[in-house]
């Protein structure tokens, strides 16, 4: 049985979600990027420097620094994380300063993405190892701390921004998440043995594949990895693209000021962040599996009833369908470990786990393109002072036809065993 010390790893792993967590809160800078360098060419300007381009290198740096993250440990792994992610804060403020969006582009497009993948994987593996027996809410934990990141971000971004301008928030930023992801890295430690669950009514192919640990190849090759992937990808998309356009949504339904849409994005954070370990304890009593199940139906619903209710003016019931579909959002990205080390086994889960974050990647490309475009293309064809109530049903029901896709690619996967079996 783990010791009472493995209880410092979440914390760690906590710590350091905390700082790659607050490229989720990088709207807040980019108006204030903007009036910095009003010329910027279009690859250095927001959104595509401090949210999309972040986005896509974490999917695929995730992937590429799975195995090494694998060989080296979670430590060596944050601590890398840590320097990347600061110091691309850092160039992005020298590029401010020095007015070359070359130096903002490759600071906070691909240095604090490549440092978000690595840190994202980094306590994966060894949480996993630790809590055998509670493997959705030790992952829940470490990311449930990338949401809290994106609401605490906001207020410290803002705070900074105000009082020292932007360029020089971007340094202190930098400096203050360095300490505090290195502070984070110390407490993560590798399981000091692997821990066998007690038997349980499992077939023993499967059991014993699972307690091997699939190599990241094997697993790849697998169509249960293909599922998941799938799966991830449809989550986050319907999800990301709700949360790209969650201000302007409130102002166009609603009516409602940017500043109180802004806090509403705040409160959305919370959700997001405390579905993550929410729904992953949750799926330590119902099954990963059952969750995503959950996930899906349930989303499809309400992504059909959030433009019903905004044609009926209905503020309240809409704003308890965004909050829970944030908390499925945030859920998704917190069950998948434990799921994938359900089913390939922990000994490699943070490689293999890595390989599946590009679904991420994809997702945050694919969701605010949908959901933007097509509001964009409705709100064109309006006549002067038509309402614009209806302008987000069109990419409201296209992401709820891909969640309909997303469940029945959760009731597709199955133990891997039968694979073996069947071949």
């Amino acid at each position: 049985m783990a010791t009472p010390r493995r209880w410092t790893v979440p914390l760690g792993a906590v710590l350091v979600h905390m700082g790659i967590g607050s490229v989720y809160a990088w709207s807040t800078l980019n108006r204030p990027i903007m009036a910095a360098l009003p010329s910027l060419p279009w690859w250095a300007s927001p959104p595509y420097t401090t949210f999309t381009s972040a986005l896509v290198l974490l999917g695929l740096s995730a992937a590429t620094w799975g195995p090494w993250v694998e060989k080296r440990g979670a430590r060596a792994a944050a601590r890398l994380a840590a320097l990347c992610f600061s110091c691309g804060l850092v160039v992005g403020g020298a590029g401010l300063l020095l007015r070359q969006p070359l130096l903002l582009f490759l600071g906070m497009g691909m240095l604090c993405g490549i440092g978000c993948g690595i840190g994202y994987i980094a306590p994966v593996s060894t949480l996993v190892k630790w809590f055998p027996d509670r493997r959705g809410m030790a992952t829940g934990f470490a990311i449930m701390g990338f949401g809290g990141g994106a609401f605490l971000g906001g207020y410290a971004n803002a705070f900074l921004i105000e009082r020292v301008g932007i360029a020089n928030a971007l340094f202190v930023l930098g400096g203050a998440y360095l300490l505090i992801m290195m502070a984070g890295s110390t407490l993560l430690r590798p399981a000091p043995a692997p821990v066998r669950l007690p038997d349980v009514a499992t077939p023993s192919t499967h059991a014993s594949i699972v307690a091997e640990g699939m190599s990241r190849k094997e697993a790849l090759r697998t169509p249960q990895f293909a599922l998941l992937w799938g799966m991830l990808c449809i989550n986050v998309t319907a999800g990301i693209g709700i949360l790209a356009q969650a201000s302007p949504m409130m102002q166009d339904l609603f009516g409602r000021t940017p500043a109180q849409a802004a806090a509403v994005v705040a409160l959305i954070s919370l959700f997001n962040a405390g579905g993550r370990l929410l729904w992953s304890s949750t799926s330590d009593l119902i099954g990963r599996r059952n969750t995503y199940l959950l996930f899906f139906s349930a989303q499809v619903g309400l992504f059909l009833l959030i433009p019903m209710f905004a044609k009926m003016g209905a503020w309240y019931p809409f704003l308890g369908c965004l909050l829970v579909v944030f908390t499925m959002y945030g859920g998704g990205f917190a069950t998948i470990p434990a799921f994938l080390a359900d089913l390939f086994g922990t000994a490699n889960v943070g490689a293999i786990h890595g390989a599946l974050l590009t679904a991420w990647s994809v997702a945050a490309v694919a969701g605010p393109v949908i959901i933007t475009e097509l509001s964009s293309r409705a709100r064109a064809a309006l006549a002067p002072g038509m309402s614009k109530v209806a302008i987000y049903d069109q990419p409201l029901q296209l992401l709820a036809a891909l969640l309909a896709v997303g469940l029945v690619l959760t009731l597709m996967v199955k133990p891997v065993r039968e694979r073996l079996n069947a071949s």
